[in-house]
């Protein structure tokens, strides 16, 4: 393997801007925003827009399209086709 060609793994801060959540893991992306965490620690910190804290896939609050009525309309329009 080649020396020197990888990114910097470390510990990063990721903040949810929708709910307020914060998340610590690790990552190759780096901010110049710091962020003291609950152990006392100071790392550097990702602002996100959307995270599993308030995506409606996650949160259960998503929207469930009405696909029957879509093709019970479909139908409708096209039932006397070709006849």
């Amino acid at each position: 393997m080649k020396t020197d060609i990888h990114p910097t793994y470390n510990a990063v801060v990721f903040r949810d801007l929708a709910s307020g959540a914060s998340f610590l893991t690790r990552s190759t992306v780096s901010s110049d925003k710091t962020v003291e965490w609950e152990d006392g620690n100071t790392y550097p910190v990702i602002d996100v827009e959307i995270s599993s804290e308030s995506h409606p896939f996650y949160t259960g609050k998503q929207r469930i399209m009405d696909s029957a009525g879509r093709v019970e309309k479909f139908n409708q329009r096209f039932k006397n086709f070709g006849k």
